[in-house]
């Protein structure tokens, strides 16, 4: 590698939280549902903003597109009404239908006036293409499938989850090597305890030459190594939360720093990709029976909201780092290989900075 007098981009560090993921926002679970046996490499991933009923009890959101090559469903009322009422599902491009209906049969027991004494439900579906991987024409994940990741993100009940190549990461690269699920978390001062932003990505973007960590251009090293697949069509979906009082309007300020987290790891957003990032907050919740005309709430002041940006900016990088190098080698269908960052390690000349993915 020649000689480079690269440094750490400059950026203050945050407190990280707890567990460094996402489920240090109180009340949020992961749960995953693997798909792998030879060209099978896919799987579901489900997110529950909290363990109640959320058609019942709604949280504040908003969505931005960074850019819209993807194929997600419910976006478009979480931008007009800015709230969720589903738990949120990941997966790949061909199985957004599949896990749309299995979300439906999920909400359905527990709200029986869905679609008849009140509206229908919006369920909330993101996606990125595994097929390299994975043989994504076989439609593999089935409602079953779906089901199982629900559940498991239910019994979670706010447990740490697994990351990298898991769930709907399973069949996922980023930077050309293997990626996935990733999460990392940051905390601020706030006026009576400290506010927390979590990040969750499931990363499949990106050229290896580009990869940046803490301002090191490990990439290009890396680049001979690598087997590249041309032009990048990648994407990346990223999952912000936060326990600060934030409204929807301001939810959607959040969710577009998301940006700068991952261009700090050398991301340059290309035509064929799709970036979608959802924001919500766990603070105040939206019921969905209206009691009065009129609902309270708190809410931070603008003032405030700097170091919540540069929370979700720190957060969203540390998420990808760690789906990078949360995630095995993986092989799937007609012998492709995506290699795991750590696998690679011993061929840079430079150590990985100490304390990622932790």
């Amino acid at each position: 590698m020649p000689e480079t007098t690269s440094q750490p981009l400059p950026l203050r560090e945050l407190r990280k939280g707890t567990h460094n993921s996402l489920i240090d926002v109180p009340g949020i679970s992961v749960g995953h549902a693997t798909l792998s046996e030879g060209a099978v490499q896919t799987g579901v991933t489900a997110i529950l903003p909290h363990p109640g009923n959320l058609f019942r009890e709604k949280v504040p959101a908003a969505c931005h597109i960074i850019n819209g090559f993807g194929k997600t469903a419910g976006l478009l009322q979480v931008s007009e009404l800015g709230n969720i009422e589903t738990p949120i599902l990941l997966t790949n491009t061909l199985s957004v239908g599949t896990a749309y209906d299995g979300l439906v049969r999920y909400m359905l027991p527990d709200n029986p006036d869905i679609g008849r004494e009140t509206g229908t439900v919006n369920p909330l579906v993101c996606e990125c293409n595994d097929g390299y991987l994975n043989d994504i024409r076989g439609l593999h994940v089935t409602g079953e499938t779906v089901s199982q990741a629900l559940d498991a993100a239910r019994e979670a009940a706010g447990a740490p989850f697994e990351r990298g190549a898991v769930g709907a990461g399973r069949g996922m690269a980023c930077y050309e090597l293997k990626g996935g699920i990733g999460t990392a978390s940051r905390t601020v001062p706030g006026d009576t305890a400290p506010l927390t932003v979590g990040a969750l990505v499931l990363t499949n973007f990106g050229k290896i030459e580009d990869l940046t960590i803490k301002g090191v251009p490990v990439g290009e090293e890396l680049a001979p190594s690598v087997k590249g697949t041309g032009p990048d069509k990648g994407s990346v979906i990223v999952i912000l939360a936060t326990d600060a009082p934030l409204s929807a309007r301001q939810l959607g300020r959040l969710s577009r720093r998301a940006v700068s987290g991952l261009a700090r790891t050398g991301a340059v957003i290309s035509s064929g990709s799709g970036e979608i990032v959802i924001a919500f907050s766990t603070r105040n919740r939206i019921p969905h029976d209206k009691t009065a005309n009129l609902r309270q709430t708190e809410q931070l002041h603008e003032d405030a909201l700097d170091p919540l940006f540069r929370a979700a900016t720190l957060a969203v990088e540390g998420a990808v780092l760690d789906s990078l190098l949360s995630a095995e080698t993986t092989a799937g269908r007609d012998g492709h290989v995506r290699c795991g960052l750590k696998d690679l390690a011993g061929r840079l000349s430079v150590n990985l900075p100490e304390g990622l993915g932790s």
